[in-house]
């Protein structure tokens, strides 16, 4: 049957990713029509509207679907903000997210500092697991480092 080679590949994939959240450049994440519906309980701005956060869910991978999209300085030199996706892995995101956990703080030796709380596919055992992510942004220099709890 072709679902039991399927799982098995999907559960390759996400062992090799299981610890790992970063950043990316966007890319087919960051579409218009990945953004949660309604949009305005999925999508945040602060530093007084120069950092955008917004809850993609891409459908697929079905265990990894949900990015957050992040628009923030720096500006390059036509004025647009750079796009980056939080995700699991390159794209790969969590298996869940809950947008209106979202807390925003700001530490002076970091940047801002988001938390909120996802879920992730966990190969060892086949099912999913909650976990807390935490990310930080630089705006001076559009550092976004990543962690999960």
């Amino acid at each position: 049957m072709i679902v039991k080679p399927a799982l098995t590949a999907a559960a390759l994939c996400f062992a090799s990713v299981a610890a790992a959240q970063e950043a990316y450049e966007c890319e087919w994440q960051a579409r218009a029509d990945s953004i949660v519906e309604p949009w305005e309980n999925n999508t945040r701005t602060f530093a007084n509207g120069d950092v955008r956060l917004a809850l993609l869910d891409t459908i697929e991978p079905a265990a990894g679907a949900f990015h957050i999209l992040v628009l923030s300085p720096p500006y390059d030199e036509v004025g647009g903000r750079q796009c980056r996706t939080v995700s699991m892995a390159e794209g790969i995101g969590f298996s869940g997210a809950d947008f209106s956990s979202l807390e925003a703080s700001y530490d002076p030796a970091v940047g801002l500092v988001f938390e909120m709380n996802v879920r992730r596919f966990l190969p060892d055992s086949d099912s999913f697991g909650d976990a807390r992510l935490t990310f930080t942004l630089n705006q001076a220099t559009g550092h976004i480092g990543a962690t999960l709890q």
